[in-house]
């Protein structure tokens, strides 16, 4: 089992059952979406591991639009299925090719993994979280280098990162930004923290033990970019308060702010869309709507032009006003 770069190990693959009987999957070549739907449904709440079906093959119909009817099947792309999987929580699997046919399984994931019971370890080293490589996203690398590209941040740049964990995000800047940066990362776990120090092993990087409620009593001085990529929601976190000093204390005269918001969650290997709640199928957005819609005013009357961008995480970038 092969460790990641920075030491850490990575998890065994899962043990994927071996597949039923594929000649057995229904066709459903032509059957409008609202028919496919029903028929994973249908086979997931009978008690089957993974519902399979027979499609016609996305790598037959470039430049076909998602249900065009081509020789009287359905053209439907990769990203179709990808964004069915995703939209019900589940795993997209690949079955066998047959003329202009594929067989595609739609498998249940393993349910979440229990949190650790020490907060401070639920983030940590050791934890199912740590396994999980934004750098590896591509949207996110996009989106925050599309932040930065933005800030433009000035030579020799200083940097906060708050809640920065083991510090890939931070990773990520550095090797986005063309130049020298002065990293500080604040976070409450201890050996996330020896992680992050294993990837920048020069004086011009400080990593602090702390909770973030204890910011202001921290004496980090003032920066050119405070991050704050998947904290603000986090349990136990005043977002609004914290906002309010990072703009008031912690930013120099043309200093910027990048905060990110998941719009996603992980969850046995896979990366789903949306944050669910109690009794809600799909993703309910009021909340995080009305969180992002207070830190763009907050920001903006502070003057900072702000950007929000993204998918599965919406990035606040904000920014000097220029003119």
């Amino acid at each position: 089992m092969t460790d990641h770069d920075d030491g850490t190990p990575r998890s065994a693959a899962p043990d994927l059952a071996a597949a039923p009987d594929l000649a057995a999957a229904p066709d459903l070549a032509a059957a409008p979406m609202r028919e496919v739907i029903a028929h994973v449904e249908a086979a997931l709440a009978a008690g089957a591991r993974c519902a399979w079906l027979r499609a016609a093959d996305p790598e037959r119909g470039p430049g076909r639009y998602n249900g065009e009817l081509v020789d009287g099947v359905r053209h439907r792309p990769w990203r179709a299925w990808v964004d069915l999987a995703d939209r019900l929580g589940l795993r997209l699997r690949i079955g066998d090719r047959a003329g202009d046919r594929v067989t595609l399984g739609f498998e249940a994931l393993a349910a979440a993994a229990a949190p650790a019971a020490d907060p401070h370890d639920r983030y940590g080293a050791g934890s199912e979280f740590a396994r999980i490589d934004k750098r590896e996203e591509p949207g996110f690398v996009l989106d925050l280098a599309d932040a930065l590209a933005r800030v433009a941040l000035p030579p020799a740049a200083r940097v906060l990162d708050l809640g920065c964990n083991t510090g890939d995000a931070l990773a990520l800047v550095a090797a986005l930004h063309d130049g020298p940066l002065h990293v500080t990362g604040v976070d409450h776990s201890a050996s996330a923290l020896a992680v992050a120090r294993t990837r920048f092993a020069d004086d011009r990087a400080t990593f602090v033990e702390a909770d973030l409620a204890t910011l202001p009593d921290l004496a980090l001085g003032r920066f050119d970019l405070v991050l704050a990529l998947g904290v603000l929601q986090s349990p136990g976190v005043d977002d609004r308060a914290l906002l309010r000093h990072v703009v008031q204390a912690r930013l120099t005269a043309t200093g910027a702010v990048i905060l990110g918001v998941p719009n996603c969650r992980y969850r046995d290997g896979e990366l789903l869309h949306g944050a669910r709640q109690k009794n809600f199928t799909q993703p309910e957005l009021g909340l995080v709507v009305k969180d992002l819609a207070f830190y763009r005013k907050y920001l903006q009357q502070h003057q900072r032009q702000v950007f929000v961008t993204g998918k599965h995480y919406w990035f606040v970038t904000a920014r000097v006003a220029r003119t």
